[in-house]
């Protein structure tokens, strides 16, 4: 039997056991935890549109033509009956010497995709707020940070802590890592065998969990306008996003690997690697290319964004290297996963176990 025939009959004997191992359900909460979110934005938006739509509508010329100061009549006889009309009196200082009541009103109008919301004092608009139903760019973008700042820093690597640190360490706990060594193979098949299972497995959760809640995503809009997306660029954008959940299991999982090999308690190099990651954006470009973090985020098709409400110091803080170029962050991050199952394989070969000291 040849070499690749071992490593994948050996990933092949080990896929039922990561994919359900009590100690990697965990994983797939991770995974599923923003589809979760997504998907009760998408049924949110779909009831408020339920609920909007159930009154009457005005065009949206006519929506876009309110002003303030004119008065309730003046909207009232244009728009005719609102969705919401709600009245109320406040007692309200005038002056030093009066105090008079403050009359109000709230009233709501929607023209299929925006709603107004219109408030009057004492019978005169005040303030006009238009806001859409659903705004596709904002949610794209919303999922870009949902992508960056959960499933590359939080999940996928958790997720392969718990995966990859199990494959040997997992063993050596249930002693039951002598049966694979007496096995006639060489252990650097194995740990390439097991790491080809660790890797398909992992994958295949963040891969899936990125796919749906890119689907999540574009449920609650219209079908026209997901379609044009899809058309366009949208895609290219959830392979990209798919790819660079892949190769975050890639990266993070030869690391954890090893980790399980070469130390005792690998909880610590795995906090360690956490706060350096966790640190990227406030570090020197030169710094952030040092991470696993910088050439996933350059795989990545829309950049994570940053709140522009916040302190200038702190965006200026926040704002990430300039990426890399894509091939040159996929190499990069496939060069350095080589160089750690490498010293991988030299700890495997020199492995003694010992379960009384486990």
């Amino acid at each position: 039997m040849s070499v690749w025939a071992q490593i994948w009959t050996i990933a092949r004997l080990e896929l039922f056991r990561v994919f359900f191992s009590k100690r990697s359900f965990w994983v797939y909460g991770l995974a599923l935890f923003p589809v979760v979110i997504f998907t009760g934005h998408a049924i949110d938006s779909k009831l408020r549109q339920q609920r909007w739509g159930e009154g009457s509508r005005i065009t949206p010329a006519m929506m876009d033509s309110f002003r303030e100061g004119v008065t309730e009549e003046e909207i009232l006889e244009k728009a005719g009956t609102p969705q919401r009309d709600r009245k109320w009196t406040r007692r309200q200082r005038r002056n030093e010497d009066d105090e008079g009541p403050d009359r109000r009103r709230f009233m709501t109008f929607f023209d299929g995709k925006r709603q107004a919301q219109l408030n009057f004092s004492d019978g005169k608009l005040t303030s006009v707020r238009i806001s859409p139903l659903l705004n596709f760019e904002e949610d794209r973008k919303i999922f870009a940070g949902v992508f960056q700042y959960f499933y590359l820093r939080l999940g996928i690597f958790f997720g392969c802590l718990g995966i990859f640190i199990n494959l040997f360490r997992g063993e050596m706990l249930d002693r039951s890592l002598h049966y694979w060594f007496l096995a006639p193979v060489k252990r650097e098949v194995l740990l390439l065998g097991k790491y080809l299972a660790g890797l398909i497995a992992a994958a295949s959760i963040f891969t899936a969990g990125a796919a749906l809640c890119f689907g999540a995503l574009l449920f609650p809009h219209e079908s026209g306008e997901v379609a044009a997306y899809l058309n366009s660029v949208g895609y290219e954008h959830l392979a990209w996003y798919m790819l660079a959940a892949a190769l975050g299991c890639v990266g993070y999982g030869s690391v954890f690997l090893a980790a399980g090999l070469l130390l005792r308690n690998p909880i610590v190099p795995a906090v360690v690697l956490l706060l350096w990651e966790a640190s990227n954006s406030f570090l020197p470009d030169m710094l952030q290319k040092l991470s696993v973090l910088h050439y996933l985020q350059s795989v990545c098709p829309v950049p994570a964004p940053i709140d522009s409400a916040a302190p200038a110091l702190l965006r200026m803080l926040l704002s990430p290297a300039a990426p890399s170029s894509v091939w040159v962050a996929i190499a990069g991050l496939l060069g350095v996963t080589a160089l750690v199952l490498f010293a991988a394989s030299q700890a495997v070969r020199h492995l003694e176990i010992n379960y009384g000291t486990e």
